[in-house]
C-alpha cells in the first residue's frame, strides 16, 4: 500500500507561491549604481528562450521544486514484516581433536562412526539452533587454537567444524589451555553472558595451564563452562568396523570435568552415543535460552531516489539552457 514517510513536507509545495504573494517587490532606489549597459542586458534577457517574461522560464524550476518536495515527503510502499532478533549470548565451542577421537566406537545413521564424526554432526545442529548468538570455535589437542572468533556467520562456523580432523592440533590433550584461550578471547567481550561448551574424551595430558586453575580464571571473569565427557560405556574391548576399540572411559577424567563445571556454574554431561550427545546439546540449549525476538521490522520500498535523480537531471538541463551550449534559433543571443 502506497504511503508517505513525512506527508507534512508536501506543504512546502506552496512555499514559492507564498513568497511571491507575501514578499514585497524588489525596488530600485535613486541612489543605486547606474549601469550604462542595462538596456542591452535587458534586450539579451528578452531574447533568451527561457527569459523571465515567458511562461516557459518557470517551467523547469517549478518542476525541479516539485520533485524535490515529493522526494522529501518520502513516498514508498511497506513490505512484509521481518522478525528482528535481539542480541544473544557469546558462546564458544571447544572440541577435542586428540588422537583418541578417531576411535570408531559410535554409530552415525546406523553405521559405525568415529567419535569426532558424531561430535561434528551434533555440533553443527547445535550451531543451527542458536541463530541469535555469536559463536566461536576452539580446537585443541597438544595445543589450543582459535579456529573461528566470535561471529554470526553460521555458514563459516559449520565449514570450520566440518574441516576439523583428529590429530590436527596434536596427539595429546590440553584441556587447561583450551579454557585459558577461551577466557582470553572472552575478555574482549563486554556482554555478561559468556558461555564455553567444552567436549573431550580424555584427560589433561599436556599444556601449560592446569584445568582447575583455568576454571578459576573463568569463574573470575563470569564465564560458565559446560563440560561434556565423550566415550562408549563398554566394559571390555570391542570389535567395530575392523578396529580394536579400547575401553572408552579408561582415560576420561570425569572428576576434573565435573569440578570445572561446578566451579564456573555450569554442568557436566556424559555422552555415550549420538543420541545422548544430541540430548546434551538440547539440554544446554534449554538452560541457556537466547533472548526472545523483538517486535518485527517493517521494511519499505523507497521511491525518493528516483525523484532525486529526475530533479538532478532537470537541474542540469536548466543550467545548460543558461549557457552558450544550448541550441538556439538564428538571431537569438546566449
Amino acid at each position: 500500500m502506497f504511503d508517505w514517510a513525512t506527508p507534512w513536507a508536501l506543504a512546502l509545495l506552496f512555499l514559492p507561491l507564498l513568497g511571491w504573494l507575501l514578499l514585497p517587490p524588489l525596488r530600485t532606489e535613486d541612489s543605486a549604481v547606474e549601469v550604462p549597459f542595462f538596456s542591452a542586458m535587458q534586450q539579451l534577457n528578452q531574447a533568451h528562450p527561457f527569459a523571465a517574461s515567458k511562461p516557459t522560464a518557470l517551467l523547469l524550476p517549478a518542476l525541479i521544486w516539485l520533485l524535490l518536495v515529493l522526494a522529501l515527503a518520502g513516498p514508498g510502499t511497506p513490505g512484509e514484516p521481518l522478525p528482528a532478533s535481539r542480541e544473544g549470548y557469546n558462546l564458544m565451542l571447544a572440541l577435542d581433536l586428540s588422537e583418541s577421537m578417531e576411535i570408531p566406537d559410535m554409530s552415525l545413521y546406523n553405521r559405525p562412526a568415529s567419535r569426532l564424526a558424531v561430535v561434528k554432526e551434533a555440533a553443527e545442529n547445535f550451531v543451527n539452533n542458536r541463530p541469535n548468538d555469536r559463536m566461536g570455535l576452539i580446537l585443541f589437542g597438544e595445543r589450543a587454537y582459535l579456529q573461528t572468533p566470535l561471529t554470526y556467520d553460521r555458514k563459516h562456523l559449520r565449514l570450520r567444524i566440518a574441516d576439523a580432523t583428529a590429530g590436527l592440533a596434536g596427539q595429546t590433550t590440553s584441556i587447561g589451555d583450551a579454557i585459558g584461550l577461551a577466557v582470553k578471547r572472552f575478555k574482549r567481550v563486554t556482554s555478561r553472558e559468556r558461555i564455553l561448551v567444552l567436549l573431550t574424551d580424555g584427560s589433561n595430558t599436556s599444556g601449560i595451564l592446569k584445568p582447575l586453575k583455568a576454571a578459576e580464571l573463568a569463574k573470575t571473569e563470569g564465564i560458565r563452562i559446560y563440560t561434556i565427557g565423550l566415550g562408549s560405556d563398554t566394559d571390555s574391548l570391542a570389535l567395530q568396523a575392523g578396529f580394536i576399540v579400547p575401553h572408552a572411559a579408561a582415560s576420561l577424567d570425569e572428576k576434573t570435568l565435573q569440578s570445572i563445571a561446578e566451579l564456573t556454574g555450569g554442568r557436566y554431561f556424559r555422552a555415550t552415543d549420538r543420541q545422548s550427545l544430541h540430548e546434551i546439546y538440547q539440554t544446554i540449549d534449554s538452560l541457556e535460552k537466547s533472548p526472545q525476538e523483538a517486535p518485527p521490522l517493517q521494511p519499505r520500498k523507497e521511491y525518493y531516489p528516483f525523484l532525486l535523480a529526475a530533479a538532478w537531471l532537470l537541474a542540469c538541463l536548466w543550467l545548460l539552457s543558461q549557457t552558450s551550449l544550448w541550441p538556439r534559433k538564428t538571431g537569438e543571443h546566449p
